[in-house]
């Protein structure tokens, strides 16, 4: 077990936003214990919070969003997962936009953001949910399940009918220097026909080869090529690592994907949390207690309308 964590002080970084291409400032704060990781909007002479937890999720295509009385923050698991693989507990996300920012299309430069303000421990345990029976969601031939186990692990499988892809599986012992090295690196990617079938929607107005991976029909458009041969089954890990930040609180399991998404990484959060008889919390005193008797992580309301069709790359 360990402390919570945040950060030692406040740093700020601007971008575009992958889908809505408009300009936006982010910065990042230290918050006191319990806080989580809460997103801030600025706007309009007010500020709204909205807690990075499952509760607030709203449905959306090719990315992870929460809403709260009107306010939404799109695109957010790539920070998400930043800050959860570098154990970033208790973080205020301010933004003036409403998409985090795309920056190269991977966690990587809030990595480097996150490591220039430094993490600092708090004088609180860190809590962690423990899974005890193994808790699923299918739809199809994709599937996402979290096991029990000794520590926290995924194993991600991959499928595409294109000759760079194939079949990729990778599997992450969950580590901080594990994220640095070989998940935050890997990059957002999506097909050629299927990036111009999103601009003729409007959306993916801020995507380019600077911040997404961009496949023909038989190669990597971008002229640096790629970071990893499997870059795309890395990011998908890396997607996966932040959908599950939603949960409030760390995981002890094994979570095991086959061509899911985040629709389906979204579900099995809602699932978990609707089925407490299958987890116990390790709280700040080490000793297991029930989830409910924490504030901060309530039963969410349904995310059923969410398209599980929406892949998670751009």
């Amino acid at each position: 077990m360990r402390q919570q964590q945040s950060l030692g002080q406040s740093i700020s970084c601007s971008g575009v936003g992958l889908h809505t291409g408009l300009p936006v400032t982010l910065t990042l704060r230290p918050a006191p214990p319990d806080s989580g990781i809460v997103f801030v909007r600025h706007g309009a002479g007010e500020r709204v919070s909205l807690g990075a937890l499952v509760r607030n999720l709203v449905p959306t295509e090719l990315c992870t969003a929460i809403s709260l009385n009107g306010t939404s923050v799109k695109t957010i698991e790539h920070l998400l997962a930043a800050l959860v693989g570098l154990e970033v507990d208790n973080v205020f996300v301010e933004l003036d936009a409403e998409e985090v920012p795309a920056m190269d299309g991977s966690s990587s430069p809030f990595v480097r953001l996150i490591k220039a303000a430094g993490v600092v421990p708090q004088e609180r345990r860190q809590p962690f949910l423990k899974i005890t029976q193994p808790i699923e969601v299918v739809d199809g031939d994709r599937r996402v399940i979290i096991e029990p186990s000794s520590h926290p692990r995924i194993t991600y499988s991959i499928q595409y009918d294109h000759p760079l892809i194939q079949k990729q599986t990778y599997v992450y012992n969950c580590s901080v220097s594990a994220f640095e090295q070989d998940i935050a690196d890997a990059r957002t990617f999506g097909f050629l026909q299927e990036v111009e079938a999103l601009w003729s929607r409007g959306l993916g107005k801020g995507g380019s080869l600077e911040n997404t991976i961009v496949l023909s029909d038989r190669e990597v458009l971008n002229q640096s090529g790629l970071r990893f041969p499997d870059e795309f089954v890395r990011h998908k890990t890396l997607d996966l690592i932040g959908d599950l930040a939603l949960l409030g609180v760390p995981f002890i399991g094994h979570l095991i994907a086959d061509r899911s998404g985040h629709a389906l990484h979204t579900q099995l959060v809602e699932r978990i949390l609707e089925q407490p008889d299958k987890w116990v919390l390790l709280n700040r005193s080490e000793q297991l207690v029930a989830l409910e008797s924490q504030p901060a992580l309530s039963a969410s309301r349904s995310v059923q309308n969410i398209p599980l069709q929406a892949s998670s790359t751009f």
